[in-house]
């Protein structure tokens, strides 16, 4: 790999609580020796994570899965749908430059402060003892970034790993365009350095910054943890996992647990998830959040996804038939009003025909406000509610909060149950666990509603569906689909299959929903993994060797 990163001078805003913007004007030996440059830097390498809002289209990823259908006409995501991904053509490249940035500041800061320089530079200019209560908050602080930014680098690596497999692993500053080239570790070793980071550095984290509101937005001790239950739980899946160790499944199990029992921590499941978690700042104060990737206000996700027929709308990210019919019915189905009597989470994520939405109800058939025939109309029947603040009025340029959360309670609870299931079963609680995988799963869908369906799954086999459909509709638009398909070795028979809406038409007053064929999809065996860019490739000297089949 040739490390041909930015400047870590040039970095971006990254919004609220957390400014990542860096003075360049000083000359660099002022920069070098001023106090304050410690935190530039220290911030500097939160800037390039992954904002889930603008990954593909400067939208969200779920219209490269079965999750969502793209509208537009021209765009990126058609080179996942069509499986046309390649050395050249590859929409999510710009994360491998993006995860690499993120490393190469975390190892600029790293390197800034060590062997007591950070110390040094703290007590420049200042009397100690009388500023001894200031000064002692610098160092708490500057400790506590020396181990986020350990943190940040097993985040980059778990992201990088995820797309591409096995990387090169970069641990000291490297100048762009010096020329090192540094060859690719295996996936295997990049998740034994991912766990190596976590945890030797996870019990000098904050476990919270309720206390230092001007920190909110850094990583914590359960940020960190479950990166690395998330890393272990795809580490022990199928893909990476072909044989079905036990080790792994337990591994993983055991990194879940961690998180769930670690008593400095205290997540839990936000009781008005469905109705208000995703709205706005909510997510900030929810003791759901682990990690949430904050951002100034916009409305680049109403413009996108807004109803066409709403003003400013361009329908955008599209839920799927399919995705809406995995919401299951509490009490008895209504073939007349067949989104009635579901899953709470449908009607709070998914628009659909009948739907009130910006004022007005929705309706999609031959002639009305939001016929389907009308040029980028949703192909599916459905519109994304999930994420967008109703009733944004995108014609004056109204804004909300959007943040990405990029680790939260629920899924960790899935990923534990998931893991706990493959080690021991759905109802066994093996000592050092705090609940069977069974009672995990519950806690999800009781808090959805209690009217759900039992899950009565007794078998490892029965129960991994049960976590699969969970995982499906709970974490809906999440960006977890796609991988979670890839992991579990499901994506060639999953994303080989057309994809499904439904034609809207209406007799008198009653509509009639007809389950069509919308668009094909395409996946081959090579897509389990994306390709490093024909450039890179070119440039590494033959140290980073490309994956089959591109």
């Amino acid at each position: 790999m040739v490390v041909s990163a930015a400047a870590a001078l040039t970095v971006s805003a990254c919004g609220k609580f957390l400014d990542t913007a860096l003075d360049t004007h000083p000359s660099t030996q002022t920069v070098q020796t001023a106090r304050s440059s410690i935190w530039d830097f220290a911030r500097a390498f939160y800037s390039p994570m992954i904002y889930g809002f603008s990954v593909v289209d400067d939208n969200i990823f779920a219209a490269a899965s079965d999750e969502a259908e793209q509208t537009a006409a021209s765009s990126e995501v058609i080179y996942f749908n069509k499986g046309m991904v390649n050395s050249s053509v590859n929409p999510l490249w710009k994360y491998y430059n993006n995860c690499y940035e993120g490393i190469r500041a975390a190892n600029f800061f790293l390197d800034y402060v060590s062997d007591g320089k950070g110390i040094a530079m703290l007590e420049m200019g200042r009397n100690i003892i009388t500023d001894a209560v200031n000064y002692q908050r610098d160092v708490a602080s500057l400790n506590w970034y020396i181990a986020e930014a350990h943190a940040a680098r097993a985040y980059y690596y778990s992201e990088l790993i995820k797309m591409y497999g096995g990387v090169p692993i970069v641990e000291k500053t490297q100048e762009a365009g010096n020329g090192a080239k540094i060859g690719r570790s295996t996936y295997e070793e990049c998740v034994e350095y991912i766990v190596n980071e976590i945890d030797t550095y996870k019990d000098q984290l904050s476990p919270s910054w309720k206390d230092y509101a001007t920190y909110e937005g850094r990583l914590t001790k359960g940020a960190a943890l479950a990166i690395k239950a998330r890393t272990l739980l795809y580490a022990a899946s199928p893909l990476h996992n072909p044989t079905g160790e036990w080790e792994k499944w337990d591994r993983a199990a055991r990194a879940a647990a961690e998180l769930l029992t670690d008593p400095d921590l205290s997540y839990e499941l936000d009781a008005d998830f469905v109705a208000s978690y995703f709205r706005g700042g909510n997510s900030l104060t929810s003791k759901e959040s682990i990690f949430v990737i904050r951002r100034g206000t916009s409305n680049a996700m109403e413009q996108k996804n807004y109803p066409i027929a709403t003003s400013g709308g361009k329908s955008g990210v599209c839920p799927t038939h399919s995705l809406v019919e995995a919401y299951e019915y509490i009490g008895k189905p209504n073939p007349s009003a067949p989104y009635a009597n579901r899953d709470p989470r449908l009607e709070a994520w998914v628009v659909t025909n009948g739907s009130t939405w910006n004022g007005r109800v929705i309706a999609q058939a031959p002639g009305e406000t939001d016929d389907m025939a009308r040029t980028n109309a949703s192909k599916t029947g459905y519109y994304l509610k999930k994420f967008l603040t109703d009733e944004l009025n995108l014609t004056q340029d109204q804004k909300a909060q959007h943040n990405w959360v990029a680790y939260r309670y629920a899924e960790v609870l899935l990923n534990y149950a998931e893991a706990l299931n493959e080690a021991y079963g759905p109802n066994s609680v093996p000592p050092g666990f705090p609940m069977s995988a069974l009672e995990a799963l519950k806690k999800i869908r009781d808090r959805a509603s209690t009217g759900l369906p039992q899950v009565t799954a007794g078998t490892v086999d029965s129960f991994r569906e049960a976590v699969k459909h969970e995982r499906r509709v709970e974490l809906a638009f999440e960006d977890h689909r796609y991988w979670d398909l890839l992991r579990w070795k499901d994506a060639m028979t999953v994303l080989n299959t057309p994809v499904k809406g439904v034609k809207i038409t209406k007799a008198g007053n009653t509509y009639i929903y007809t389950p069509v064929d919308v668009a094909t999809r395409k996946f081959s065996s090579y897509n389990y993994y994306l390709p490093f860019s024909r450039s890179e490739i070119e440039n590494s000297g033959g140290t980073l060797v490309q994956n089959p089949g591109y």
